[in-house]
């Protein structure tokens, strides 16, 4: 039997992963009885907060925990929920005896832990993931890159897995880090099963394609901020990092490490993730055809383009033009792209 905690945050945390969590988990131990593997629960499922009732959503919800941290003496398994973002930083100072609590199950009883979306700002407080892979949701990660520049974020993975420590990216992704956890545990029929119940696309490894770049404009080089309006004011030309360093009057050495150190992105990044961003609006919402929006966006050569866009969406133009527009439409050649 596997002990498993999920915490439960003060104020709002996001209810769908903490709830959720735990059916999938309970999912589980219903096939594992009804298939005779198991004549008992395999994981043992509490939820665990600072204080034995919290309340959520400013009192619409309330969670009544199973214990207090101070109750559990061992666990096996921590499960840590999303954060709103906008009340990221707030909630952060308010849940931060956790981290104790973490490090001693974690260095004393060998106590795995998982973060779920913006649960990885409370993983990464830790410092267990310094040095190690960790995903979150890509609308926090230029402040999470800024607070915990020793964690190696991965923008693109759903899951990552490093010597017991896991993260999910955004959202509902926890779905598929319960799915991964299950079958390390319980093998890849309860996963499969479990996947099916519950409808999870099982084995889905990239974020990408659901990112939407908004630039990180939370700086003060004005410089720099107008280098990057520029660009998304002309993201139907063929920009060079040269030109931009001349226009504001930068050398381009000094340039690009301005530009990276505002931003979290080299100069040339910034304008490919710009252009895509583009691209992808055009292939979700209009009729043109995959060469137009690739003329439309400033490049010429389809190669390019299909390597570039695959690099940051995790998929090819045609491939996302088809998952994304509802106006089907005769586009040249996929094998092409």
């Amino acid at each position: 039997m596997k002990h498993v905690s999920i915490l439960v945050p003060k104020r709002n945390a996001i209810l769908s992963s903490v709830v959720g969590p735990y059916k999938v988990l309970s999912v589980a131990n219903s096939f594992l009885k009804k298939t005779g593997i198991r004549n008992d629960n395999f994981f043992d499922v509490h939820f665990v907060g600072l204080e034995k009732e919290t309340i959520l959503y400013d009192g619409a919800f309330s969670i009544h925990c199973n214990a207090t941290i101070s109750e559990v003496k061992k666990t096996d398994l921590i499960l840590i929920p999303a954060f709103r973002p906008d009340l990221l930083l707030e909630e952060l100072e308010e849940n931060k005896e956790y981290v104790p609590w973490i490090l001693k199950q974690r260095n004393q009883h060998g106590a795995e832990v998982g973060s779920m979306c913006l649960g990885a700002f409370v993983l990464a407080m830790t410092g267990l993931v310094d040095g190690k892979q960790c995903s979150t949701h890509w609308a926090g990660m230029e402040i999470f890159r800024q607070l915990f520049p020793k964690v190696n974020l991965v923008s693109n993975k759903i899951v990552t897995e490093e010597d017991g420590i896991y993260s999910s990216g955004g959202a509902y992704s926890f779905l598929n880090l319960m799915a991964h956890l299950v079958e390390k545990y319980c093998g890849r029929a309860t996963a499969i099963y479990v996947s099916k119940f519950l409808e999870i696309e099982i084995d889905r490894k990239d974020q990408n394609q659901f990112a939407i770049f908004q630039g990180q404009k939370d700086h003060d080089d004005k410089a720099i901020k107008d280098a990057q309006e520029f660009i998304e004011q002309n993201v139907n030309h063929k920009i060079s990092v040269e030109e931009l360093a001349k226009k504001f009057a930068i050398s381009s050495r000094n340039f690009v490490r301005r530009f990276k150190k505002a931003t979290q992105n080299t100069p040339l990044e910034y304008i490919q993730r710009v252009k895509i961003e583009a691209a992808k609006r055009s292939l979700e919402s209009t009729q043109q055809n995959v060469n137009e929006v690739m003329y439309q966006v400033g490049y010429m050569d389809q190669k390019a383009f299909r390597t570039v866009f695959k690099k940051y969406v995790g998929l090819s133009p045609v491939a996302y033009k088809s998952k994304y527009n509802r106006v089907r439409v005769n586009y040249e050649s996929p094998s092409a792209w």
